[in-house]
């Protein structure tokens, strides 16, 4: 008798734990704490999903690969994570001084994250910074991350053939069986990198290399209207809002495919 309601206690801590997880994660998604701009585009970026597929919880360690400027997920998963947890931001380096427009454009990015964290310190709890500017990359401590994340990044990685680094930092910073998880806008066969697309077998090939073994594929951030045989847009996967590249021309036709197709993979390091 005594094993039974053992196990039965188990089973129903194991039920109810995603069920308090998710309400956490939907309470931070709800919160008036993040901006307007960034809670109007949750119909095309799906974040309470999007996290509960990765398996986020409160007490977690979790880092964030360039979160950028919006901090668009930083304003949910710093909450979430600040009392037991904590939010780290793989950050651009914003030490020195940038020798060009594009280390310009990075490193007032990431000063813009820092003064964030800053200005929030009392609702972020413990997050921190920590640099990822290829060839630098400085995630942390081997095994300490239960969670890193990145949201529609890898192809700035990969066209500065970068990327292979970053998921072999990614693979030593995560405890083992930690989860990687990746959202990327997803290319159809023949697509040109510098069209912001990439091709999911490559993205889970990669991965494998590292040790980072596919556990699951969702459709949470599919966009069925994005499926243009080689989705050819002027400038990339940038004409599609939010970016519209283009400005106003054809802006109501892309606004009207609404933002990228795009892959959500959940890898695990053995």
């Amino acid at each position: 008798m005594k094993l039974l309601k053992t196990l039965i206690a188990a089973t129903l801590a194991l039920t109810l734990f995603p069920a308090s997880a998710n309400d956490a994660i939907n309470a931070a998604v709800s919160s008036d704490f993040r901006q307007e701009a960034n809670a109007a585009r949750d119909g095309a970026r799906h974040p309470a999903q999007t996290l509960s597929f990765f398996d986020i919880s409160p007490e977690m360690t979790v880092i964030e690969l360039w979160p950028g400027a919006s901090v668009w997920y930083a304003e949910i998963l710093g909450p979430l994570l600040a009392q037991k947890g904590q939010y780290i931001a793989a950050n651009f380096n914003t030490q020195g001084t940038a020798n060009n427009k594009s280390e310009e454009f990075y490193q007032q990015a990431g000063k813009k994250v820092e003064q964030w964290l800053s200005d929030n310190s009392a609702t972020l709890g413990k997050a921190k910074t920590v640099t990822l500017q290829p060839p630098v990359i400085e995630l942390g401590a081997d095994n300490s991350a239960d969670r890193v994340l990145t949201f529609r990044n890898l192809h700035n990685w990969q066209m500065d053939q970068q990327l292979d680094a970053v998921f072999a930092a990614v693979a030593k910073v995560l405890k083992p069986q930690g989860i990687f998880g990746v959202v990327e806008h997803r290319a159809n066969p023949g697509m040109s990198i510098d069209t912001g697309y990439m091709l999911q077998d490559e993205v889970i090939a990669l991965a494998a290399k590292h040790g980072l073994v596919l556990v699951a594929a969702s459709e949470i951030n599919a966009n069925p209207k994005d499926t243009k045989d080689t989705k050819d847009y002027p400038k990339g996967v940038w004409t599609l809002p939010p970016r519209l590249a283009l400005g106003e021309q054809d802006k109501d036709k892309y606004l009207a495919i609404g933002e990228s197709d795009r892959m959500t993979l959940k890898f695990v390091k053995k």
